[in-house]
């Protein structure tokens, strides 16, 4: 006759198992979405961290645009009797004004004054700039892009590339958290197989931390 007590060691045994394996599937399946998820981003990410750690080492040649147009005189009147502060530019000026230079206008606000309109058009790897003289029509447009290099790296900053970016960012960063909270907790299911698991880790936090408090200044 088998002891009450080893009926219950085993089953506890068996559920301690179960457990596991629950826990060991549920967190391989988040670790590989995550990771599916940010991988490409982790590896854009990681590149444009190199780029921008030597950015002085990296030669860079803007090229620069530069336009002068004239507003015809229906565009000219659409521009309304404001005189000053910040809004974006009439549909139909804005219409006129993509079209020939071929940017996007879109809704930026622009700084107005009785004599002049000013619009800057910043954008990833890009500067722009235009200015309308409200008494002659006269646009001057400059536009200078600074390379690939340049707009991966603004891209990597978030730098004057939109809302739309601003959520990938923020949905990038959400999955990078759940790839590496999920491979914490399979690392510590794991550890008892793999004695080198918590040096190892331990190691990846003294490294900076002792750089930091050594080498930064």
């Amino acid at each position: 006759m088998i002891p009450v007590s080893a009926d219950r060691s085993a089953a506890t045994t068996v559920q301690q198992q179960a457990s596991r394996g629950f826990w060991l599937r549920t967190l391989h399946q988040w670790h590989w979405i995550s990771s599916a998820v940010c991988l490409i981003g982790m590896l854009l990410f990681s590149l444009t961290g190199i780029t921008l750690n030597h950015a002085s080492r990296i030669e860079a040649k803007p090229q620069v645009q530069n336009l002068q147009l004239e507003l015809p005189a229906p565009v000219l009147k659409a521009l309304g009797e404001r005189e000053e502060g910040n809004a974006p530019l009439p549909a139909r000026v804005a219409d006129w004004l993509s079209n020939r230079l071929e940017v996007s206008i879109g809704s930026r606000e622009a700084e107005w004054s009785p004599e002049e309109i000013y619009l800057s058009m910043p954008g990833p790897g890009s500067d722009a700039w235009l200015s309308i003289d409200r008494e002659t029509g006269a646009v001057e447009f400059e536009k200078t892009r600074r390379g690939w290099v340049s707009y991966f790296n603004d891209l990597h900053k978030g730098r004057n590339a939109g809302p739309g970016w601003g959520w990938f960012l923020d949905v990038f960063a959400v999955a990078c958290l759940v790839f590496c909270i999920t491979g914490l907790f399979l690392l510590h299911l794991h550890a008892r197989q793999r004695r080198m698991t918590w040096p190892l880790v331990g190691l990846g936090l003294l490294i900076p931390l002792l750089i930091a408090l050594l080498l930064i200044h």
